[in-house]
């Protein structure tokens, strides 16, 4: 029993699957072990690119769009290719401490999307699925210190404060292509739940209900809020929570896991209870565009206290922008300031 638990623990570090027995402050702990090691494995030249102080402006400085590899516009952080085979090992387990199984994987898949457009853009050299950037702000195991992994079409971040994980946003996914049409990949679609989930939900409406969640017949070109640092909830209507029927509260509450559970399950069940204390009678649902697979479509659910964004309409609606934002709690901003405030009263 013991060597199975030993297993299961060394599963769970690496993301093959997670025990729903752990509590968040065992994230943080497994989070600040992991970024230790990764640390320790460092030289200097990778240490200075890899680690900010907790108030660098880099913090906020998020971006999901294609930046340069090298210049002054390059993202910030040590690239996946920049690393040796033992400091990738430790990136991917250091990944998948703040990811669920089916995040994790979905993170893997967007990176190796750089492969197949590479390959559909006759071999462009801007793309490539090593150039991915792990970045840690402030001391792992500190009072308070985050996170975070990025690139082209994923932004992941994350907080530790207090030795419990406080926040996992923003958390950017996307796909280009939403789903592969040619190659030995033909027919992956990566973000699939995003965009079934929502359009079973709206196609669910009855003709007077979609009166009120189909806020306009032609999508925005993208998600609305791009990579503001901070956000509000958007305006524009849509149908209020009270209003949909048995059946379609729970494919609602079906999307917002999608999103939500892209994160640690015990990490996740703290954040679904934050939505549900703000109270889910509070949250819209709002579409627009087509209903049709293929057609461009956008669509958001918003409450109290967070968003979901999600965006299909480039390239022939086959390219999808999906986040999860939360409006005081991104970047464990609220619990940071409180936390700054306390400490300098202290002083």
């Amino acid at each position: 029993m013991n060597r199975f638990l030993s297993l299961c623990s060394l599963l769970s570090i690496l993301g093959v699957f997670s025990l729903p027995s752990l509590q968040a402050h065992e994230s943080a702990d497994e989070m600040a072990n992991m970024a230790k090691a990764f640390i320790a494995n460092l030289d200097e030249g990778q240490k200075a690119k890899a680690v900010y102080t907790l108030t660098d402006a880099e913090r906020e400085n998020w971006v999901f769009i294609p930046r340069p590899f090298e210049g002054p516009e390059m993202r910030k952080g040590l690239t996946i290719k920049e690393m040796h085979a033992d400091q990738r090992h430790l990136a991917y387990a250091l990944l998948s401490t703040g990811l669920s199984h089916r995040g994790y994987v979905t993170a893997l898949q967007i990176m190796s999307l750089e492969q197949v457009l590479w390959e559909l853009e006759n071999q462009a050299p801007k793309r490539d699925t090593q150039m991915y950037y792990l970045t840690i702000f402030g001391e792992p195991g500190a009072k308070s210190w985050g996170w975070r992994f990025e690139g082209h079409h994923m932004s992941l971040n994350f907080t530790i404060s207090d030795g419990k994980v406080v926040s996992g946003t923003p958390s950017f996914f996307a796909t280009n292509p939403a789903e592969v049409r040619q190659g030995p990949r033909t027919g992956l679609r990566v973000l699939a739940g995003e965009e079934d989930v929502a359009r079973s939900l709206v196609k669910s409406l009855t003709e007077e209900q979609k009166k009120k969640a189909i806020i306009a017949a032609t999508a925005p070109e993208d998600i609305l809020t791009s990579n503001q640092t901070k956000v509000g909830p958007l305006e524009g209507g849509g149908i209020p929570f009270g209003e949909l029927d048995e059946a379609q509260v729970k494919n609602l509450r079906e999307l917002i896991d999608v999103y939500v559970h892209r994160i640690r399950p015990e990490v996740a069940a703290d954040e679904l209870a934050a939505i549900e204390k703000a109270g889910m009678d509070k949250i819209v649902f709002a579409w627009m565009g087509g209903l049709e697979k293929g057609e461009g479509h956008y669509y958001r659910v918003q409450g109290p206290t967070f968003l979901l964004e999600y965006a299909n309409t480039q390239n022939d609606a086959n390219h999808v922008h999906a986040v999860w934002r939360d409006f005081d709690g991104d970047f464990g901003r609220d619990l940071l300031r409180e936390h700054y405030q306390a400490h300098h009263k202290a002083e």
